[in-house]
């Protein structure tokens, strides 16, 4: 008498153990498509603009300097920050290619 019981009692834990995933899904759902793809995406896009990096592109540095690309290499560029003064700072930390023109005080 008391077996019966206990099948029927585990068959709806069973049922409802899925249901209690159901939020935890759906919240590393949301969390990919807000948070991981966009980051992703943002990454992509930057590799591509430094891999694009050419002589004569302007751009802000990750520390805030604005200047003229004069050499490219593998790992490195060489930014003209004023006239006669220029620094060699690693590919990477170029973080925002500028228009074309923008720097009109280093002409």
């Amino acid at each position: 008498m008391l077996i019966s019981p206990a099948y029927a009692q585990a068959a709806g834990a069973d049922a409802a153990s899925w249901t209690g995933l159901l939020p935890i899904a759906l919240m590393f759902v949301l969390l990919y498509f807000m948070m991981i793809r966009p980051q992703m995406k943002r990454q992509k896009e930057q590799k591509s603009m430094v891999e694009a990096l050419q002589k004569g592109d302007e751009v802000i540095a990750a520390g805030g300097l604005l200047g003229r690309i004069t050499k490219v290499s593998d790992a490195y560029i060489t930014l003209e920050i004023a006239e006669g003064t220029e620094i060699n700072i690693q590919k990477a930390s170029a973080q925002i290619l500028l228009p074309k023109g923008t720097l009109k005080s280093l002409a």
